[in-house]
């Protein structure tokens, strides 16, 4: 019964990589709720209905149920009917698993109840906010995760509520003070998945170099005093490792491929991936035909997915493919790692971070110097050794010249 807005927030979608948020697509009245909180729904069911004032919502088609048995037709129906094998195929049942998503709470207010987002209520459990002491600004008063948020500065915790007795698990169960068994999430099911897939079938080999990273250093302090203000300003390292990534495939696009039965697809377009870390997971956005990007455009493409990643709000073809995918771990002060392949790429990139050391220049004199270490984890099938040397090489190439990533 609870009025929306079109663009308002009302409810939350899981699928296998993410949760996304569901806007409400147009004005009106939300009449009916068809599903459940943490219920399944294939693409393209039916989650609820938003209509005028004083609209009645249909009542949702249900599927007979086991015990009922369709009536006998009759005679003259079965010699004008065709079998169903004829007009119809059946959808398997493994199918409509792999499309089911679990669906978040919907928010179907009413006067008995608080009105709040999911985010908000989302947010209120972690905090331990009790909304019903929240004081809502969003529209009817509804509570935003703004609300919360200050609320859990100066409200105490939420009042401890009664539940059910857990079901025995089926692993060894937790002694008291050793932790608890927390359920794993759509994304983290998925990601398991993806790493057990990847090591397991996908011949892994690793490649490192060490990037003299002064004249890389050089280039960014010197964009950002040339650029006050402007948007090369905000180049970062980070950002001239992509550049020099793409470029880098672009000049050796055999390492552009992936494996594909008894043979390799070589790929038209540098579709860069790039790991972002967001609550609970890793999503991979993807920056399509980045090779026609100037380093200035994959800057504010970085950031802007990156933004939408973590606040979740991307649609799901944003995160899906690329040809292969770069990690950096530099900003959380890892000096090198490798990283595991994400199928069917060809490879991936485990950047570290710049590191200030000692080093000996072309006098034999000690100087103090910068230096980064990149790791490149190939798939054997599709990159050898020399392939992957070859890629790499022509990336320091890159990194150690700055100059050409600006052309």
């Amino acid at each position: 019964g609870d009025k929306v807005s079109a663009g308002e927030v009302i409810a939350e979608i899981e699928t296998d990589k993410a949760t996304m948020e569901w806007e409400s697509p147009e004005d009106g009245t939300l009449a009916e709720i068809y599903v459940e909180e943490g219920g399944k729904v294939n693409v393209g069911d039916k989650i609820g209905f938003i209509g005028g004032e004083g609209e009645e919502a249909p009542k949702k088609e249900e599927a007979p149920k086991e015990e009922e048995k369709p009536k006998e037709p009759k005679a003259e129906e079965k010699k004008e009917k065709k079998p169903q094998a004829e007009t119809e195929k059946p959808v398997p049942a493994e199918k409509k698993e792999k499309e089911a998503a679990p669906v978040a709470k919907i928010d179907n207010g009413g006067e008995a109840r608080i009105k709040a987002s999911p985010v908000a209520r989302r947010v209120a459990a972690e905090l331990g906010v009790d909304l019903a002491s929240v004081k809502g600004t969003g529209p009817d008063g509804r509570v935003t995760e703004t609300d919360v948020r200050a609320a859990a500065k100066t409200k105490g915790p939420a009042p401890a509520q009664k539940t059910p007795a857990a079901a025995k698990p089926s692993a060894p169960s937790i002694k008291a003070g050793e932790g608890a068994r927390i359920q794993l999430s759509g994304m983290r099911k998925i990601i398991a998945q993806r790493l057990v897939e990847s090591l397991g079938p996908v011949p892994h080999f690793y490649l490192t170099i060490e990037i003299n990273a002064a004249p890389l250093m050089a280039a960014r302090e010197e964009l950002k005093s040339a650029g006050e203000g402007a948007d090369t300003a905000k180049i970062t390292v980070n950002d001239f490792v992509l550049k020099a990534a793409v470029q880098a495939a672009v000049k050796v696009p055999r390492v552009n491929a992936s494996f594909d039965g008894d043979a390799f697809v070589q790929y038209a377009d540098v579709d860069l991936g790039i790991a972002v870390a967001i609550e609970d997971g890793l999503l991979t956005p993807v920056i399509r035909a980045a090779q026609n990007k100037s380093l200035r455009e994959i800057s504010e493409q970085v950031k802007d997915l990156a933004s939408r990643a973590r606040n979740k709000r991307m649609k799901p073809e944003e995160f899906q493919g690329g040809t292969f995918t770069v990690s950096n771990l530099g900003g959380m002060g890892i000096d090198s790692f490798s990283a595991v392949i994400n199928p069917p790429q060809g490879f991936i990139l485990a950047v570290g971070k710049v590191t200030k050391v000692p080093v000996i220049d072309d006098s034999d004199q000690i100087v103090p110097g910068h230096r980064m270490s990149i790791t490149m984890s190939c798939d054997h099938r599709v990159i050898d050794g020399a392939l992957g040397a070859e890629y790499l090489k022509e990336l320091r190439h890159l990194l150690e010249n700055p100059a050409l990533l600006l052309v």
